[in-house]
Order: structure tokens, then C-alpha cells, then sequence
């Protein structure tokens, strides 16, 4: 996976920020120059807003099906206003409004013996069900291995050992982390 530059990654900032303010402003999303670059690609993404240090939404896709810009629009406006787990994002907010982008590489499986906390994000599938947490998940919240595999097979409303069955499917992939409460300085995650 390509690493971004720091102008990257202040762009795709600058973009998911202008749509959030649209979006909880009931405007129209911004417009964004789509030519070349970075907003072109096709990648998986998830973006992630924190409010007073606590989450407020995250939203995601795993592989894309169209530019990144659009992908980030969507999921911008997605977590502000659509993640079931939380109201929709106030006007009142954004003055304390800090954005995360997580893109991702291409899921591949994986030995669970080989994932790497704080390395990999999971998405573990069996049947019509699925999960996926990223890896700053496993970091935030202190998981050993066998305990993030429980957490994403819990999100996939698995049985927790679900990942120990043949016939589910346990992905990997890295993320490119970056925020804007911080010097935007893209790192491998």
C-alpha cells in the first residue's frame, strides 16, 4: 500500500471535515475536484468522529467500488448522521469536532496465529454475518489476540470462539491512520 503525503492527507481531512459540516448543516456535500491523485484511487476507508474525546460515529467500507473522495463523502456523512449507535451529530459539536481516517489495504486471510495487535484491523465472516474492527481498536482497548478475535466475532454476532471454526473466515488488512488532532502526518498503522 502506497504511503500518502502529508498534503494526502490534509486533502482527504479537509474533505470528510467540509462534508460533516454539510451534512449536519443539511447542505449539499462538497464538491471536490475528482482528476487525479490520491481522490481517484480505489481503497477501502473509514472515517471516525470523536467529540469531546468520546466517539460519535464510524463509518466504513471495506473495498470500494468508486473514487476515494466519493467514498470518503459518504462515509463522512455517514457518521455524522447515520451510525445506528449514536444520534445524529449537532451543530453544537463541531467546534470540538476531531476526524479520523483509516485507510485500508486489501483484506487477505489470515493464520490467527500471526495477527499483530496495533498491525492488523480483522474482518471475520461466516455465513451472511460479519464484523471488522480496525486496529487502533486492539491498541485502545488493551486486547490480546485471542480476545480481539472474540471482540470482532462478538460484532459479526458470532459465538466469541466462532474464530476457531473452519468455516469462518478471519481477514486481515493495515490501515493508513492519520487525524486532525494531531500534525496530519501520514503512518502505517
Amino acid at each position: 500500500m502506497p504511503s500518502l503525503s502529508d498534503a494526502d492527507c490534509i486533502a482527504l481531512l479537509q474533505l470528510a471535515r467540509q462534508t460533516v459540516i454539510a451534512a449536519v448543516s443539511h447542505e449539499d456535500p462538497p464538491e471536490e475536484p475528482r482528476t487525479e491523485g490520491i481522490l481517484t484511487e480505489r481503497r477501502g476507508a473509514f472515517v471516525t468522529l470523536h467529540a469531546k474525546n468520546r466517539l460519535r460515529g464510524c463509518i466504513g467500507v471495506v473495498e470500494a467500488e468508486e473514487p476515494l473522495a466519493d467514498t470518503i463523502i459518504r462515509c463522512a456523512a455517514g457518521a455524522a448522521l447515520h451510525d445506528s449507535r449514536f444520534a445524529p451529530l449537532r451543530l453544537d459539536e463541531l467546534s470540538e469536532l476531531q476526524i479520523e481516517i483509516s485507510l485500508l489495504s486489501p483484506p487477505e486471510a489470515i493464520d490467527p496465529a500471526e495477527i499483530e495487535i496495533g498491525r492488523h484491523g480483522l474482518l471475520v465472516s461466516r455465513g451472511s454475518r460479519s464484523g471488522l474492527l480496525l486496529p487502533q481498536v486492539a491498541v485502545e482497548h488493551r486486547l490480546t489476540r485471542e480476545q480481539f478475535l472474540g471482540e470482532v466475532c462478538r460484532k459479526a454476532q458470532l459465538p466469541r470462539e466462532a474464530w476457531r471454526d473452519a468455516d469462518t473466515r478471519v481477514l486481515a488488512f493495515v490501515c493508513e491512520v492519520f487525524s486532525d488532532n494531531e500534525n496530519p502526518a501520514c503512518h502505517l498503522k
